[in-house]
């Protein structure tokens, strides 16, 4: 089976695409979750020797098994903590030294218990004041060099608080919740008795929570947050959502994009809205103002980040950071002129791809790289244009009888080498910049100045990571067509292979597929239903950065194979490139020595 999406077609096209699963529509039962009839309560009270979780300060177990009001089984052990119990804790319990001097230790007691609680998918582990007891537990098995396993834990604290009012309830005790529920067991300060109260107590909270919709394992997450009423209600916007990656929109009163984000399976993440896992107060806000929820479906994750990138370009939804961030980047060439110096452009003639340096993550840090090149190589930084030839009486500038420039402005007579070695640096060969670079911090760092040294070392951090990312990047920005495939495993364990298109890079088309033998067909389809390449006027005029940025990573994972590549550089870093260099930290002033 294949599924197939053309990012070249207008929103929302595609082609070959098989129904799917708990897509559009009305949501299955399966996609509600696990009932509580048929979900595993284990509901554990404990005893210990103090308040502070310890490996060793259990002195009992007390717990029930129940599934659909079911009483499954118990377990009920004294544990020797292997000291003697406080007294303040007899009094409390009842329970002294002597009880335990026979008991099993917890290193007997925990496999026992870990093995009748037998964690899993439908299973949720319930105590009274959960953090409290799930704390020892956790201390008991990370003393033993147990990991604890991966359980949804239910505190019945918390929940008697969104059930009972306080006219009720005037307090959560266990021994007041349990007279309100007539629990046929009265708490004792003993394990197994508590445990049997709380059961009692979850039960009757249970079936007051089921008209009021939570009826399966998964409300249970969320019942227990401090989320208004208001906006809980409107989890309802996540139903008919694709389980699957994609990209969704949060559409405002006026049917305008508010947010846009992206997720593996969409239909739960928007559900993660209306909960107290979002705890961003903008978004809550955002979320508070939503009519509807749009989400279109992706052959690949991959796809969904590039789609997601172009729709808070398009729309500019108002509570997206991402959408206030400059649609271009800055890049370092050389001037058009018979003198060249520096500049700093944003929009750059293709074919200046490979003589230029870029893109900078900021206009600050293209500044910061140009002052450091335009001293290595003693280029000119006056912005007067010269004539190819110049008066050879001129008097040269101070910066000329500091070394600092060659000064073609009254050297006519003489070569200017200062534009060629720029040219050098700008086209990513920067050792020499380098190792004069680390020579002058050296001499900086021995005369104890250390705040002229930063300001060096900043500026070269900035060549350094621009020239990285010109080795990352142009590769695919001059290449014009890539076809490239990677295996990837699902949380089913099984294999698909997503395959991928990219021009100039820009993301084309992705498929994906279930078997590795139809991914050289499926790749040859994705060419056939694509257009042409056409070579861009200008770099990134088609794609912005940060889109040919999740490609490259996309590519350079050991998992992703190239089918085909039709360009004029390597898909490869240079043996000698920035990646051999290696910055110096600033965490202490003598590591710049």
């Amino acid at each position: 089976m294949a599924r197939t999406s053309l990012l070249a077609s207008p929103p929302g096209a595609r082609i070959d695409v098989p129904p799917r699963h708990g897509a559009m529509g009305q949501l299955s039962f399966e996609d509600l979750g696990l009932p509580l009839y048929e979900t595993t309560f284990v509901v554990v009270d404990l005893e210990t020797t103090g308040t502070r979780p310890e490996p060793h300060s259990i002195t009992e177990f007390g717990a029930v098994k129940v599934r659909g009001g079911e009483v499954l089984g118990e377990f009920a052990t004294l544990v020797n903590p292997g000291g003697p119990i406080p007294p303040f804790i007899t009094a409390l319990t009842g329970i002294n030294t002597a009880m335990v001097m026979k008991a099993p230790d917890i290193a007997a007691v925990l496999p026992a218990f870990l093995e009748f609680m037998n964690a899993g998918p439908e299973t949720v582990l319930v105590a009274h004041n959960a953090r409290f007891d799930v704390g020892h537990l956790k201390a008991a098995a990370a003393g033993l060099g147990y990991e604890w396993p991966h359980v949804m834990v239910l505190d019945t604290v918390k929940l008697a608080r969104r059930v009972f009012t306080k006219d009720e309830a005037p307090n959560v005790k266990l021994s007041t919740l349990a007279a309100l529920c007539h629990a046929t067991v009265s708490p004792t300060h003993r394990a197994l008795d508590d445990a049997r109260a709380t059961v009692d107590v979850l039960h009757v909270m249970l079936g007051r929570l089921g008209p009021l919709g939570v009826t399966h394992r998964e409300d249970l997450v969320t019942v227990c947050d401090p989320v208004p009423l208001q906006r809980r209600k409107k989890a309802v916007l996540a139903d008919g959502l694709p389980q699957g990656p994609g990209v969704y929109h949060f559409i405002g009163p006026g049917g305008e994009v508010m947010y846009v984000g992206t997720s593996v399976n969409l239909y739960h993440r928007v559900r993660q809205y209306f909960t107290a896992a979002e705890r961003r107060t903008r978004i809550a806000e955002m979320v508070d103002l939503a009519t509807r929820v749009e989400a279109i479906p992706t052959a690949t994750v991959l796809e969904a980040r590039v789609r997601e990138l172009r729709d808070i370009s398009q729309f500019d939804p108002p509570y997206n950071r991402r959408s206030r961030r400059p649609q271009t980047r800055p890049w370092i060439q050389l001037t058009d002129e018979p003198h060249p110096r520096l500049s700093i452009v944003r929009r750059l003639p293709f074919d200046r791809l490979t003589s230029t340096l870029g893109p900078f993550s900021s206009a600050l840090a293209a500044k910061q790289a140009m002052l450091i090149i335009t001293r290595e190589a003693k280029l000119r930084t006056c912005t007067t244009r010269l004539p190819a030839t110049v008066r050879s009486n001129a008097a040269p500038c101070h910066l000329y009888t500091m070394g600092l420039c060659y000064a073609p402005c009254a050297r006519a007579s003489e070569s200017d080498p200062a534009p060629a070695h720029a040219a050098r640096i700008l086209s990513g060969e920067f050792s020499d910049l380098w190792d004069h670079t680390m020579e002058y911090l050296g001499s900086l760092a021995r005369s104890e100045r250390f705040e002229q040294a930063a300001e060096v070392r900043d500026r070269l951090a900035a060549v350094h990571s621009a020239v990285r990312k010109r080795e990352q990047l142009l590769p695919l920005l001059t290449a014009r067509q890539i076809m490239a495939a990677q295996r990837t495993t699902s949380s089913h364990a099984s294999t698909r292979w997503e395959v991928v298109l990219i021009h100039y890079g820009k993301l084309i088309a992705s498929a994906t597929t279930d078997s590795g033998a139809h991914v050289p067909e499926l790749a040859q389809t994705l060419i056939n239903s694509s257009p042409e390449p056409k070579e861009p006027r200008y770099a990134g005029a088609d794609a912005s950065v940060e889109e040919t940025e999740i490609l490259a990573h996309w590519l350079w994972q050991p998992e992703t194979r190239l089918l085909s590549y039709d360009g004029a550089l390597p898909i490869a870093v240079p043996r000698h490139g920035a990646a051999s260099h290696v910055l110096p930290r600033a965490e202490s002033q003598s590591e710049l020595d």
